[in-house]
């Protein structure tokens, strides 16, 4: 059996799985002051009843680490930063405790000033004295030569709780985005560390030492214990998980979007031929940009439990969450309440309901059931809008699937999963009010949790090699060795995957879920006069990111279709099939 479990703005989702589908399903109120506290909740009434043995492990997708960093609720942090000749580092300036050193590599990873190892030893001092507990180091060219990376941290010595090297968070060449990706990973460290204890120590109070995962920001999971070393992997894992929960149940051979709404936001990504579009550079937070790679996401503050006012005379669908539906005891208005109202909602107070939207209506002058489907169709319509700017902005650049490069592709769904608990009902009057076929997946209440559950554990290597120098390395998975001129892409290749296959193992990944692909592959000659001294290469290889090998039966289960199908595509007349 799997667990899965999804925390969102509203409700945290858990599913039970096992190998022929869902046994049960749970949703529990977030609270966002204490979410372990949620975790914990969700954890104690999935495994009610269930023998702790038959669990084999637990997928967490949680919004910890992206609220801190979105609140600015994140310790200190101390960053010591090696450039040399070109741009100002202060420009990427993280915080109070940024410091700039000397020294640097260059482009091929040669040193062409030394460290001051007094000024790192210094700083040191100075990082002690204001209790910073959690440092940042990058270096320029540390992705070439990470000597200086390593250097400053045996020069810093003891008394400091973790040091992230940025050669080892983040392969890439962008030198502001490593920089802002090893903060980011030491400023959510000690929250990260506190819920990963809290979270095992509940577990193993209810008899499930099990294996932990959690979801990263590119649809795959690494386990618990992996994520210590790269908490910022976890930003953004809900998007990833509602992706993972539509990718079985979209069509085969074609583009589609995909909707997750929920009580606070709606999240939105797009499949093509189930593969999810990646942000080809990394993930933006808040001012920070990034290396972390993710899959290309929008989210967008409309939900069930959106407020809805009176603005000029109208009515609006604001992006602000005051609290649940007046119908479950809330203080404001809301979308849910006006599906209440429609009579597409059966639980909660109607009562309720009905005198928060009159409240409204009798401001603009309309029916309570007129003003309730205004309310409705403006969300609808705002999602609308978002999903067609989505796209656009999508098609201003090159498009890149979580495989590979899709050269020339314009992006134009005409298909749209959704998810989340309001879903079959907006899929009705979203498909009325566009030119989309929509669907809801199957278990579109928990389909998150589901996705969380059953998404395979991903992990990539970019292995570089200069065989004029002679040498081959990958700075992320701290190798390097020798190599001679004869040395070549097909050498790096074996080499990269080699790597691969042990750094998945080592974060959790099970063997019959090891699918290595190539991502990236290139060589160029190197020439002095008129001779070739040698190559540079560069190759990427992943494991392709997807569901466990088990998915296909549990899917299959949860469909149940009518009609063949493993969606329930809504027909003309606007009703599901």
């Amino acid at each position: 059996m799997i667990i899965g479990l999804d925390v969102g703005g509203t409700h945290t989702d858990a599913v039970l799985l096992e190998s022929t589908g869902l046994v049960k399903a749970v949703k529990v109120p977030t609270d966002a002051a204490d979410l372990f506290h949620t975790v914990e909740t969700g954890l104690e009434e999935i495994s009610a009843g269930i023998t702790p043995r038959e669990v084999r492990r637990v997928v967490l997708s949680t919004t910890l680490t992206t609220n801190a960093v979105v609140q600015g609720k994140v310790g200190k942090v101390g960053m010591i930063v090696s450039a040399g000749p070109g741009i100002d580092p202060e420009f990427f300036r993280t915080g109070a405790h940024y410091f700039c050193v000397s020294g640097s590599i260059d482009h091929r990873g040669r040193e062409r000033e030394a460290l001051d190892t007094h000024q790192i030893r210094d700083i040191a001092g100075r990082l002690k004295a204001a209790d910073v507990r959690h440092v940042g180091v990058v270096g320029k060219f540390s992705v070439r030569n990470p000597a200086h990376e390593l250097a400053i941290e045996e020069t810093l010595g003891e008394g400091f709780e973790k040091v992230f090297l940025g050669h080892r968070i983040a392969g890439g060449l962008n030198f502001p985005r490593r920089i802002a990706t090893t903060y980011l990973n030491a400023a959510v460290y000690p929250l990260h560390k506190n819920f990963f204890e809290a979270v095992r120590k509940s577990l193993r109070e209810r008899g499930l030492d099990v294996p932990i995962y959690l979801m990263k920001a590119d649809g795959g999971t690494l386990n618990f214990a992996s994520a210590m070393d790269f908490p910022g992997q976890t930003i953004l894992s809900g998007p990833a998980a509602s992706v993972a929960g539509a990718i079985a149940a979209a069509p085969a051979g074609e583009q589609c979007l995909v909707l997750d709404i929920g009580g606070t936001t709606t999240d939105m990504a797009v499949l093509v031929d189930r593969a999810p579009l990646l942000n080809p550079v990394g993930v933006q937070l808040g001012c920070y940009k990034t290396l972390i790679r993710a899959l290309d996401a929008r989210c967008i503050g409309v939900g069930g439990d959106s407020a809805v006012r009176v603005v000029g005379g109208r009515l609006d669908v604001s992006s602000q969450r005051q609290g649940p539906a007046m119908a479950f005891g809330g203080p404001a208005p809301t979308t849910t309440d006006a599906l209440c109202v429609l009579g597409e909602m059966e639980s909660g107070d109607l009562s309720r309901a009905r005198r928060g939207i009159a409240s409204l209506a009798d401001k603009v002058g309309k029916s309570c059931r007129a003003a309730a489907g205004e309310v409705f169709d403006l969300a609808c319509r705002r999602i609308l809008a978002a999903a067609n700017d989505m796209v656009d902005q999508i098609n201003s650049k090159p498009v890149y699937t979580i495989h590979e490069l899709k050269e020339g592709l314009q992006i134009q769904p005409r298909k749209m999963l959704l998810m989340g608990a309001p879903a079959a009902v907006f899929a009705r009057r979203l498909q009325a009010l566009s030119d989309f076929e929509c669907a809801v997946v199957p278990r579109w209440e928990v389909a998150n949790a589901i996705g969380s559950a059953l998404a395979r554990t991903t992990c990539a290597v970019t292995l570089f090699a200069d065989t004029e120098q002679g040498i081959a390395m990958a700075p992320e998975e701290n190798f390097q060795r020798k190599v001679g001129r004869d040395y070549s892409s097909r050498d790096a290749l074996t080499e990269a995957t080699a790597l691969l296959k042990r750094k998945a193992l080592a974060k959790g990944a099970r063997p019959e879920d090891l699918e290595v692909e190539v991502v990236e592959e290139a060589a160029f000659n190197m020439v002095r006069g008129f001779a070739t001294t040698g190559q540079n290469i560069r190759v990427k290889v992943q494991v392709k990111p997807g569901l466990i090998h088990e998915y296909a039966a549990i899917c299959a289960q949860l469909a149940r279709p009518q009609d063949g199908s493993t969606c329930s595509w809504i027909a003309s007349s606007g009703n599901p099939r």
